[in-house]
């Protein structure tokens, strides 16, 4: 859960991130910039904050900014139906981005989040400069972080089914509740 004072903090602080990226942002855009907390009530720490700038029945494309230091958690899209699962474009955009995957331990300039050495079991680090791109298959198991400045980047995807992704941290709950705002998850 996140107060909502928190989660215009994360919003607007992330918006002012994507402009000085040099990204143009309309008044509607502004509206649409969400954050995601994972049910672990310390957005900081771990979350993400998600601009959607357009989503079909086959692809979508957002923005994802994380502050400095903040990690989304380990995860993976799985199949869904007869859908072998989401498949995804990192592209950087600004900041220090660090993904980690399946691979040989190489994690030098990121870290695991204290105590959570179990929930982050991917130590393959891809280091993303503005420009680099990483494509991530369906079902690969994956986290990212951003270092002192912050990251901003894009999200290109097949089908978007984030409700069914899957975590390594057995605490996380998709869905982020905004504790102050009348019954919205987002």
């Amino acid at each position: 859960m996140i107060q909502l004072e928190e989660f215009k903090e994360v919003c607007q602080k992330s918006i002012e991130m994507i402009e000085a990226s040099g990204l143009l942002l309309t008044a509607e855009d502004k509206e649409k910039m969400t954050a995601a907390d994972f049910g672990l009530s310390q957005i900081k720490k771990e979350g993400v904050q998600i601009l959607t700038m357009f989503q079909t029945n086959r692809i979508a494309g957002k923005i994802l900014v994380l502050l400095p230091y903040q990690t989304e958690p380990e995860h993976w899209h799985p199949t869904v139906g007869d859908d072998p699962g989401k498949e995804e474009v990192i592209r950087a955009i600004s900041g220090d981005l660090y993904f980690y995957i399946p691979g040989e331990s190489t994690i030098e300039k990121g870290f695991i989040v204290e105590g959570k050495e179990d929930c982050y079991t991917m130590r393959n680090e891809v280091h993303l400069k503005p420009g680099d791109q990483l494509v991530l298959p369906a079902g690969t198991k994956h986290w990212f972080q951003a270092g002192e400045k912050g990251a901003v980047m894009y999200s290109f995807s097949t089908t978007v089914t984030d409700l069914n992704d899957q975590f390594t941290d057995p605490n996380i709950i998709r869905e982020t509740v905004i504790e102050g705002e009348p019954s919205k998850a987002y």
